[in-house]
């Protein structure tokens, strides 16, 4: 791994095809544990899915649909990315919080209980309206459902549209709702 990063680093620097490899520079993102709302934030990292987005313009739109605009909001509500419900017998994990910010993300993904992250679909903004945020395809796409008990650890990396990243870990008791 160490190896990889160096060669990535080292052509961000100069070392390698110029321009184009400075979006592929990769630094380690930091967990941040968030299990009572007290989360320092880790932004600034670019995301180790680089190469598979593209950043998009950062002009402020104030319709908060840039990594610029929506970045301060989830940094500051970081511990609200993310809840666990138990229902109807089963586990559901919410990322409606994420969802209504998605329009300044490119990518969502998430790991439980130490597993591989998973990228979570978002629905596309909605840029030729009066809300892009809206959410107007299936309202289903905000949770996912799992085995009653089975959620104890959510880890959750977020790349922003100008390709840097958050990344948050929160435990099933600091993420519970009634």
């Amino acid at each position: 791994m160490l190896d990889i990063f160096l060669i990535v680093l080292s052509m961000a620097l100069g070392g390698g095809q110029g321009k184009e490899a400075e979006v592929a520079a990769v630094t380690p993102m930091s967990s941040v544990s968030s299990a009572s709302a007290q989360a320092a934030p880790s932004s600034g990292a670019v995301a180790a899915e680089t190469p598979r987005y593209q950043a998009e313009s950062q002009v402020p739109t104030g319709r908060f649909t840039t990594a610029t605009e929506v970045k301060p909001i989830l940094e500051m509500t970081r511990a609200n990315w993310i809840a666990v419900r138990e229902y109807d017998g089963k586990d559901l994990l919410y990322l409606s919080h994420l969802m209504s910010w998605r329009c300044g993300l490119v990518a969502i993904h998430v790991s439980m209980n130490g597993g591989p992250p998973e990228e979570w679909p978002m629905e596309a903004c909605h840029e030729d309206t009066n809300a892009p945020n809206a959410m107007t395809d299936d309202p289903t796409a905000i949770y996912k459902s799992y085995p009653l008990g089975s959620i104890e650890t959510i880890k959750v990396e977020i790349t922003y549209d100008d390709l840097t990243a958050d990344t948050a870990t929160f435990d099933r008791k600091g993420a519970m709702i009634p």
